[in-house]
Formats: C-alpha cells, structure tokens, sequence
C-alpha cells in the first residue's frame, strides 16, 4: 500500500514541476529548456531525488541553479500538493538519454563492421566457413 502512495506521489511531483520550473527565474534554470524526467521519494516521503535531463545547457550549471531555487521551488510544490510533510529535494541529471544514444552508436557501429566482414546473421561467412 505505502508503494502505492510512493508512486502516487512521484507521479504528481513529476507533473507539477513541469509547471513550476518555469517560474524559476534563475538564469541558469530559465534560459534551459528543462524537463524533470522522474522523481523518487524515499518511503516516508520526506525526501525527493528528482532527474532532469535539458537541451541546450550545462547539467552541472543547471543543477547548481536548480538548489539555488530549490526552496521556492519546494514552497510552490507545498501549495500545489496536500501533503504532511513537503519532501525535501535533492536534483541529479538524468544521463539515461545520452547514455541511451551511446549504445546505440555502439551497435550501429558494431553492425557496420559485422556488414563490411560479411557476416550473416546465423554467425557464418557467407562463404560458407564457420
């Protein structure tokens, strides 16, 4: 049942950040399209671990004007949710995206070369051999 509430609870963070992030005005935060991708809070929901992931920005500057603002960001997730207690945020750059497209740069890659070898997919040479 708490696992429920857990995941009731990341659902609406993760889609009422969407409207809060851009009244932030830090420049660092407003001048990057950012998108929170997921958010985990602990089981007795007093903490928040949120990912985002941007376009068009550095993470590590984006991260750091994300704790800058993270009191009025936690203060305007206060109003919008009924909460006990309003959990406390901590924010990590999603890195799944970029890490994501490595793999598949990777197997591309490895497809090309299997292609110029003249390997068949069943694991032989088309010439026959094994």
């Amino acid at each position: 049942m708490a696992n429920q509430r857990q995941n009731k609870v990341n659902s609406a963070v993760v889609t009422e950040m969407a409207s809060i992030l851009r009244e932030v005005k830090d420049p660092r935060v407003a001048d990057a399209f950012v998108t929170i991708t997921a958010a985990r809070v602990s089981p007795d929901l007093k903490y928040c671990r949120l990912y985002f992931s941007t376009l068009g920005g550095d993470g590590k500057e984006i991260a750091k004007g994300l704790r800058s603002a993270s009191g009025f960001i936690r203060s305007r997730l206060a109003e919008r949710l009924n909460l006990r207690v309003t959990p406390e945020l901590t924010f990590e750059e999603d890195v799944s995206i970029e890490h994501g497209a490595h793999i598949a740069e990777v197997l591309k890659r490895l497809e090309n070369e299997r292609a110029e070898r003249g390997i068949t997919d069943g694991g032989e040479s088309e010439d026959g051999d094994e």
